[in-house]
């Protein structure tokens, strides 16, 4: 390794539109809307940058808009400790952590 930043293998969605993990639909859809017209290639002629993020905005309006594929998303999520800050890790995993660490398994009654 050259020891130069690599790209994630799984991209945040939630950073990409820049909203909390526990983001509403509205909130997620207002984000979207905002930053759609901020990144549109319309507004950048021949800017190939641009056209990549207004890209990956729509892909991950594709994935957290829909319920199904944003239930999906968040159990698969990338648990790299490293790509997130404290915070930002207990919010994304919290209902993951909550439920017996993770597993889901009931714990017996004494």
């Amino acid at each position: 390794m050259d020891g130069a930043s690599k790209e994630p293998l799984h991209k945040d969605y939630y950073k990409v539109l820049e909203v909390d993990y526990d983001a509403s639909d509205d909130t997620i859809k207002l984000s979207y809307r905002r930053l759609a017209l901020m990144w549109h290639p319309d507004r950048h002629k021949g800017d190939n940058d641009v056209t990549a993020k207004f890209q990956e905005i729509n892909e991950a309006y594709k994935v957290l808009s829909d319920p199904a594929k944003r239930l999906e998303y968040d159990l698969s999520g990338c648990p790299e400790i490293n790509q997130y800050t404290l915070r930002e890790y207990l919010t994304r995993f919290k209902g993951m952590i909550l439920t017996c660490n993770g597993l889901g398994i009931d714990h017996p009654t004494k």
